[in-house]
């Protein structure tokens, strides 16, 4: 998900995650990049639980990748195993679904599972940092951004003058659940102020985006 939006005052994905009470900065999201992930539609979106009570994601890994870009994203992808039932696992060629993670153009995966061969792109030049690449897996588990949840008007304002003429929709409000959670402006998946499509100041899963990922994969059942 390719997004620049501006929410000013957040730290560098070098930095732990702390609580921050919202500037009205922050509150003005300002919208300039252009790609997006696609919405998830359908009820066929989430990617299927074993009788184990686990979540198995077959992903590749893309040779065009260093060593070091590729140890980035392995601990992204492990990072999942210490705070939920998804388990992302290396691909065999008997798998029908599996993610192929590429250095395309930007960073960006479609909403929940596909089907089949399933591009996750993560760029070489601005993607490589921990909090994009849980941020994309997010999207291909299922989720969408923070500001466009249901409620987001409550909380923060949208300046659609300032988004890419033909990417509006982007920023367009979606009928979110939520997951029974308030909106969270330390989100991983709420667009931030940095480089490349806004994503080099991400940081990692917070409280909610955990609860919501246990939530909707009914990971403590």
């Amino acid at each position: 998900a390719e997004v620049g939006s501006h929410l000013k005052g957040y730290k560098t994905p070098s930095e732990g995650l702390a609580a921050r009470i919202p500037t009205e900065d922050q509150r003005q999201v300002t919208v300039v990049a252009p790609k997006n992930a696609d919405p998830c539609t359908s009820s066929g979106c989430k990617w299927g639980k074993w009788t184990d009570g686990k979540v198995y994601i077959p992903y590749y890994i893309a040779s065009h990748f260093s060593s070091r870009e590729k140890s980035i994203i392995t601990r992204g992808l492990e990072s999942f195993s210490s705070f939920s039932c998804i388990r992302f696992r290396p691909s065999r060629s008997t798998d029908r679904d599996w993610l192929s993670i590429e250095s395309r153009d930007g960073c960006w995966s479609y909403v929940g599972r596909r089907g089949g061969k399933q591009v996750l792109s993560l760029a070489r030049s601005g993607c490589l940092y921990h909090g994009t690449v849980q941020h994309e897996l997010l999207h291909a588990l299922g989720f969408n951004h923070e500001q466009t949840r249901s409620d987001r008007d409550n909380h923060i304002r949208v300046l659609l003058n300032n988004v890419q003429s033909g990417m509006e929709h982007n920023f367009r409000k979606i009928a979110t659940l939520n997951q029974g959670t308030p909106y969270d402006y330390n989100s991983v998946m709420h667009s931030t102020t940095g480089g490349t499509q806004g994503h080099s100041s991400l940081e990692t899963c917070c409280q909610y985006d955990i609860a919501r990922l246990n939530t909707l994969y009914k990971c403590c059942k």
